[in-house]
């Protein structure tokens, strides 16, 4: 079995700074993408920022500049250093991983409130 363990989530004032952490354990082959998604109440699940095994990486329009993702693959574990934090950001936050044989993971979710 494979778990994504979420840490970091907590409350925050906006300007603040928060970093989240998900680390994958269990049996995955090869890790594809990592990334992180947010559902906020009453909206649709929408995506944060990823990164592939190269290193690149993708971003929302709305947090480019202010959300920085990384990933340390020894450790199977991927980073999101959130700076500049606003209350629209305030969300569930998801770990997100995609294996390199297309199977889909998914954290428990940490939650993230910004308060203004």
């Amino acid at each position: 079995q494979v778990q994504l363990v979420e840490s970091g989530g907590g409350l925050v004032q906006a300007g603040g700074s928060l970093k989240l952490s998900c680390a994958a354990s269990g049996t995955i082959f090869s890790i594809n993408v990592m990334g992180w998604y947010r559902q906020a109440p009453g909206k649709q699940r929408e995506l944060v920022a990823a990164i592939n095994s190269d290193g690149l990486t993708r971003y929302a329009d709305s947090v480019t500049g202010r959300l920085t993702i990384s990933r340390d693959n020894a450790k199977r574990t991927v980073y999101l250093q959130m700076n500049s934090l606003k209350p629209e950001d305030t969300a569930v936050y998801y770990c997100h991983v995609l294996s390199s044989s297309n199977h889909v993971y998914w954290g428990q979710g940490t939650q993230v409130t910004v308060s203004s």
